[in-house]
């Protein structure tokens, strides 16, 4: 059931992930968008925090413990407080390991689980969005044929993270009109990865878009097999983990507005008192507030049921615009600094249109 509280044992992960996200990337955030780099340090002592393979099993080199989405969506707010392109990285894994250890065969599972369940960050990946006018995650125009024991991709990614790194990449198809996912190697001759894309935000983010040509994969790489996957719940995994990020983001851009707000005097007094200030700094926190509670919900809702298709939809698309308006109201509040990159607010804002564009890019 959703509470509106979390556990001992969930505030003791907020708090750790906290302490992580000040250590390796508060300090660090502002060169990393500007190098447009993150540093595998900081990316691997994420990593050692272990969310992503907790809820692996033991003999595919996991931890064994209870898969839920309500503390991975706590994990996910707290890294995208820092900074919604580390979390990406960060988590890219888990866009592989979670579908493959939820909905995989046997073999498949052996197979795949052990390569990316290590001590040491491995990245794999995971690709949906496509670049074409009006996409929808449901209507996908890649293409999966089966063909003499094997199957036959046809299409093009993009925003694929991390895609030219991975050794493997997790694909949505449409295979006879119902949408698949194919495990497909990063070295396979039918799959031709581009140059790092340039986008409007994520700076610090490598992605990528990937072209299928007659890609070829063996029968096997079909995740679960013949009897195919549930893609509906993946989708709906993905929505809860980016509501999360989105709330994460949100966050930071309303505390550090209303910070600068105390701060900043004119006319004789901190602009905090400026009625029109003070009403967008109470709108930005009720709004990451409302983001919250419905992130929880969905996420509830799955980890009770397996099922939060109009709570994950619903969250994601509340999360999207709350993000935009609250990112762009941390901009206003600072005014003309909201508009130079010597303040983070830019940044959010940039990085926050990303969450109702963007399919996934996390999962829960």
């Amino acid at each position: 059931m959703l509470s509106f509280g979390m556990s001992k044992e969930q505030k003791m992960i907020k708090d750790e992930v906290a302490n992580l996200v000040k250590g390796v990337v508060t300090e660090n955030v502002k060169e990393m968008d500007e190098s447009g780099e993150i540093p595998a340090g900081s990316i691997q002592k994420a990593w050692e925090l272990g969310a992503s393979i907790s809820g692996i099993p033991e003999e595919y080199g996991g931890y064994g413990m209870k898969d839920s989405p309500i503390e991975t969506s706590i994990i996910l707010e707290e890294l995208a407080y820092g900074d919604m392109a580390f979390t990406i990285a960060v988590t890219a894994p888990s866009l592989f390991i979670g579908p493959v250890n939820a909905m995989g065969t046997e073999e498949q599972k052996k197979k795949y689980l052990p390569l990316y369940c290590k001590d040491e960050y491995t990245p794999c990946s995971f690709a949906i969005n496509e670049p074409h006018f009006g996409f929808d995650a449901v209507d996908l125009k890649t293409t999966a044929e089966k063909k003499n024991g094997s199957y036959i991709l046809n299409g093009n990614k993009c925003f694929v993270p991390l895609a030219k790194q991975s050794s493997h990449i997790l694909v949505a198809a449409s295979l006879d009109g119902k949408n698949e996912l194919f495990i497909v190697s990063g070295d396979n001759p039918g799959m031709e990865v581009s140059e790092r894309e340039t986008n409007l935000g994520l700076y610090s983010l490598d992605t990528y878009e990937i072209t299928l040509k007659d890609c070829e994969i063996p029968a096997d790489d079909r995740l679960g097999g013949d009897s195919g996957c549930d893609y509906d719940k993946v989708l709906q995994k993905t929505r809860i983990g980016m509501s999360a990020i989105g709330t994460g983001m949100s966050r930071a851009s309303c505390e550090f507005a209303r910070d600068y707000a105390k701060d900043r005097v004119q006319w004789g007094e901190p602009i905090v008192y400026r009625q029109s200030i003070a009403f967008m700094l109470a709108e930005m926190a009720y709004e990451v507030d409302a983001m919250r509670f419905m992130t929880w919900q969905a996420a509830s809702r799955f980890e009770s049921t397996g099922d939060a298709k109009r709570e994950s939809y619903l969250a994601k698309l509340y999360a999207g615009e709350m993000t935009m308006k609250i990112t762009d109201y941390g901009v206003q509040i600072l005014g003309g600094h909201g508009y130079t990159r010597e303040y983070p607010v830019e940044r959010y804002y940039r990085n926050g249109r990303g969450i109702s564009i963007l399919e996934g890019m996390a999962t829960v």
